[in-house]
């Protein structure tokens, strides 16, 4: 063989050793590249093992707290069960020892104790909630005292009585005007008709009040309840009054008054009056206007009839001031009972020196002039104001009470002198207007007390009216 031949066969075995380092290499980068991969696949696989775990822990402890709360729950529940029915049970055995012991005492049965212990329960909370209902209501009532509508009736009439004050430029440029508006609001009183007659045979004077018209309203209503007093000025002796017509603004009397022994030359001196009230059972008694006729100035030779226009009061006029009183009335008649009650009396005559008086009120039954029975109030000192509220009863059969008179007067106490009289009512046969309104009320009502306010009267002029019941 050639030597060139042994040196290519021994240079192909070193030559083929190169190429198998190199496998091995890229052999040992790929083992090393998939223990680093596995490596971390390793770590990712444990990292989520731990955190499931951790999760699986999480949920477990929730579990084991959820689990101790329903137990502590449950076991409180039990707990409470276990003490609240003891407690029932205590208060059932109590009810039941109670029942048994009413039972043994009363000698009831326990289904009757237990329906009286029923009742009885029902019967206090039935007035407890009455209790409760009546003072919500009148709560309701206290606050709704402010809430109720305006009446228009009322305010139309205040609005038509009311005038708005003018300026001080209007009252110097306009005063005369004023004068006729105040002329034209005195004729707004309304309009009387009467009739006059005079008797020379017998000196007497008959008065006719015929009928009015156009009168004001003074109740809340729009109407009023008219009557007219009628009587002679200086003296006031002697006064006459009409029934009252209820309701109306044009009211119809037709009612004749005669004034007895006045002879012509004494007519001549005074002067006839009309005097027309609005007529209030339980407060005074409105004067609506006055109509005043001297006689002097007109001829009682000849019949007399006209109408004139009512005008106000002037000074004391027709007003009496001498005070009122309300007294009640209530007649039985199968008993012939006669109960009068004495009220309150206001506004009295001024007696005493300091400006008050002592007042108290005498009662008495009067029959023929003669008086039968007496009584009489307790005094209230230094008071023009009194309150008695004190009750007296008589007794008159029922064929008397149409004979008898009720006579109640108001007297000044004096300790030291006389006690005078402030004002006297008459009432029963010899009533007139109010008073005898009072008395036919009564009798048209029996067993029930009617009340009512009374104008008080001089005492001269009701002295001379029972001097004529003999």
């Amino acid at each position: 063989m050639p030597p060139n031949a042994k040196s290519e066969a021994d240079a192909k075995p070193d030559e083929e050793p190169a190429p198998e380092s190199a496998t091995q290499l890229e052999s040992v980068d790929q083992k090393l590249e998939e223990t680093h991969h596995s490596r971390f696949r390793e770590l990712d696989k444990q990292e989520q093992e731990s955190a499931a775990e951790e999760a699986a822990a999480a949920e477990s402890q929730r579990i084991a707290q959820v689990e101790t709360t329903t137990r502590s729950a449950t076991t409180e529940a039990q707990e409470s069960t276990t003490t609240s029915l003891p407690v029932i049970k205590k208060i059932e055995h109590a009810g039941e020892v109670v029942t048994e012991a009413i039972a043994e005492r009363t000698g009831l049965p326990t289904w009757g104790v237990v329906a009286i212990i029923i009742l009885v329960f029902l019967v206090v909370f039935g007035i407890i909630f009455f209790c409760v209902r009546r003072f919500l209501k009148k709560r309701r009532t206290k606050d709704g005292k402010g809430k109720k509508g305006v009446d228009m009736k009322s305010v139309q009439l205040l609005g038509s009585a009311y005038k708005e004050k003018p300026d001080m430029e209007e009252l110097t440029e306009n005063a005369e005007e004023g004068d006729e508006e105040d002329k034209q609001s005195e004729q707004k009183l309304g309009r009387l008709n009467f009739k006059l007659e005079y008797d020379f045979n017998s000196n007497s004077l008959a008065v006719t009040v015929i009928q009015a018209e156009e009168l004001p309203a003074l109740d809340m209503g729009g109407t009023s309840d008219p009557y007219v007093k009628v009587y002679l000025l200086p003296d006031k002796k002697k006064k006459f009054e009409t029934k009252v017509h209820r309701k109306t603004l044009s009211p119809v009397f037709n009612e004749t008054f005669t004034f007895k022994s006045l002879p012509y030359a004494d007519a001549m001196n005074k002067t006839l009056v009309f005097a027309i009230f609005d007529f209030d059972r339980f407060s005074k008694h409105d004067q609506i206007g006055e109509v005043k006729v001297p006689l002097c100035t007109i001829d009682l030779a000849q019949t007399i009839e006209e109408w004139r226009d009512l005008v106000s009061v002037e000074g004391e006029g027709g007003q009496e001031k001498l005070g009122d009183i309300c007294f009640s009335l209530r007649y039985v008649p199968t008993a012939g009972k006669l109960t009068v009650v004495i009220l309150e009396a206001k506004n009295l005559k001024k007696m005493d020196v300091g400006g008050l008086s002592d007042p108290y009120v005498k009662i008495a039954i009067m029959q023929n002039g003669k008086r039968l029975k007496k009584k009489k109030t307790s005094i209230k000192k230094c008071t023009l104001n009194p309150y008695y509220n004190e009750s007296f009863s008589f007794e008159v059969p029922f064929e008397q009470i149409q004979k008898i008179c009720l006579v109640v007067t108001v007297v000044d106490y004096d300790r030291i002198g006389t006690s005078e009289p402030i004002g006297r009512c008459i009432l029963g046969c010899m009533g007139t207007g109010t008073e005898l309104r009072h008395w036919s009320d009564m009798l048209a009502s029996p067993r029930r007390p009617i009340a009512q306010w009374h104008t008080l009267k001089d005492p001269e002029e009701t002295d001379e009216i029972l001097k004529n019941m003999k």
